[in-house]
């Protein structure tokens, strides 16, 4: 039974002073009960835009539909009425999207926004949707649900979050569940279980799937159909497993194909020691609750944690959230105090220099975050942005000096230097990245700490930065800690590898050592979710 029908899509979007930006054109699709279908592609393919179009989420009146129809059960959506719209939202059709963070209500408990659709749609009492709130978050394995239902979205992990989402969708047992990159910024393990929750709960709802996403690995695991999208248009479609194995479209097949592959340029045979700590240590006091006499609970971010790092080598540091990779690199960095341990950056002892004297080092210690229109300032072109190390470290260059070294680093990373009066929101996700790149590089560092760098990025940009960050470690004779949750990244670009929880190392060794023959079992869970998707 046909649940789902899309005909014809069109979705287009009114630009001042210009011709309208035609973003869906022709998609079409049937999705049956209890069925799945992946709408699969690249940032900017459509795919997210035509299933926000399923329940009217688009911004109207700048968003239109020039063409095309949805039914739902028989029933038209595309240009109803709020009134109408709102009662299929939440109720008939469930939708949970990519960034629990800024999808939840930062002003509202979790207990007040699951409960929120049971008393619009089940018109429940408090204390009923109190009751269904409980039932719901011990259904999507959130184990400590029930002491945190005052908590507000910013207490919570990561996956916490994606859970409360996913008992907010299924609030009201909808027949539909849409679900828009839903493990992107999870951690492998987590993907793996969340993952596993949605198909049981689908199996148990009897509920389609619309599953958004650009991981074919995911893809291949959870859907029965596909269609791919590129520019808008569904370019090829058909059962998952036969379009991923015998490809037709030139562009599903760069898809399949790009997945990061490929090592590190190898090292000397004795190479030179550049960064190193000792028995490193961060801790820090959790607050206690007001008028509470409790002593306060030390929580051991870093726990005598001692490593090197070579010239010209990376180093891949692997790990839950919560393990204390990123404390670690900000510690290495001097961002964050430590409180005990030794760290020694081409020969010198951080700890012993005061602020004013590890100014001058800076230079030399860069880092880029993972989510690059995050960490590039909106109000400055990318040619300032790119300039500003050099105007701070490089008081005697002029002007021109200044804006020669910006061209070429920008040419270097692959961004055309005639684009460095133009700002970073009219970049895409992997230019944005060699932005920062670039920004990273005008001061010439030795060290380079990636905190996630290419986690947001579509597979195939994946590829392309990974190529564009080995190159320059090769061409540069840079020495990078990659920090990543994805360990088919850190495979292709890191020499050896770390392993963290709860603040230690729990393994290290080369790559090969790492993946082939891991030893703890914590290691071995890393490894199963990150290549097999979902446990068995």
């Amino acid at each position: 039974m046909t649940l789902l029908k899309v005909n014809n899509l069109g979705v287009a979007f009114h630009q001042n002073n210009q011709s309208d930006h035609i973003a869906v054109k022709g998609v079409s699709f049937d999705l049956d009960q209890g069925q799945t279908l992946a709408l699969v592609g690249e940032s900017g393919s459509g795919k997210s835009v035509s299933a926000l179009s399923i329940l009217g989420l688009l911004p109207y009146p700048q968003a239109s539909h020039p063409t095309g129809s949805i039914l739902f059960q028989g029933q038209e959506l595309l240009n109803q009425s709020e009134d109408i719209l709102q009662k299929v939202r939440g109720r008939e059709i469930g939708m949970i999207f990519q960034e629990p963070m800024t999808a939840l209500n930062p002003l509202h408990t979790i207990e007040k926004q699951i409960a929120e659709p049971l008393e619009i749609h089940k018109k429940l009492t408090r204390s009923q949707a109190y009751s269904e709130v409980v039932d719901l978050l011990k259904l999507v394995g959130f184990e400590d649900g029930v002491d945190r239902l005052k908590a507000f979205p910013h207490q919570l992990s990561g996956g916490q979050r994606q859970r409360v989402m996913i008992a907010m969708a299924l609030a009201c047992e909808p027949k539909l569940l849409i679900a828009d990159e839903p493990t992107t910024a999870l951690d492998v393990t987590i993907q793996a279980s969340i993952l596993e929750l949605i198909q049981s709960l689908q199996k148990r709802f009897k509920m389609a799937l619309l599953l958004i996403s650009h991981d074919l690995g995911m893809v291949a695991k959870m859907s029965e159909q596909i269609a791919v999208m590129r520019y808008g248009e569904i370019i090829e479609a058909g059962k998952t497993l036969d379009v991923l194995k015998n490809p037709q479209h030139p562009y599903t097949q760069h898809l399949i194909t790009s997945e990061p592959s490929g090592a590190p340029a190898p090292l000397p045979l004795h190479p030179e020691i550049i960064l190193s700590s000792k028995d490193l240590c961060v801790t820090f006091e959790k607050p206690k609750p007001l008028f509470s006499r409790k002593q306060e609970k030390v929580i051991k971010a870093v726990d005598h944690v001692s490593l090197n790092l070579n010239i010209g080598e990376t180093l891949g540091i692997v790990g839950e959230s919560g393990s204390g990779k990123s404390t670690l690199a900000y510690t290495l960095l001097k961002l964050q105090a430590n409180q005990g341990g030794k760290i020694v950056f081409d020969g010198i002892d951080l700890n012993t220099l005061k602020s004013r004297e590890l100014r001058p080092i800076r230079r030399s210690m860069q880092i880029i975050f993972q989510d690059p229109f995050g960490s590039l300032n909106p109000r400055l072109s990318i040619g300032q942005i790119v300039a500003e190390g050099l105007v701070v470290h490089n008081k005697e260059l002029t002007p021109k000096q200044i804006e020669e070294a910006v061209s070429h680093r920008l040419e270097e990373v692959g961004i055309d230097p005639r684009f460095k009066n133009r700002y970073p929101h009219e970049f895409s996700g992997g230019q944005r990245q060699r932005i920062a790149i670039a920004r990273a590089l005008i001061l010439q560092p030795r060290l380079l700490i990636l905190d996630e760098p290419t986690s947001a990025l579509d597979r195939s940009i994946q590829a392309e930065v990974i190529d564009l960050l080995r190159s320059l470690q090769t061409k540069h004779h840079l020495s990078y800690l990659f920090i990543s949750h994805d360990l088919k990244v850190v495979r292709a670009m890191s020499h050896r590898i770390i392993v963290m929880k709860n603040g230690q190392i729990v393994e290290e060794g080369s790559v090969d050592k790492i993946f082939n023959n891991p030893e703890t079992p914590y290691t071995k869970t890393l490894i199963k979710a990150a290549f097999d998707i979902l446990p068995s």
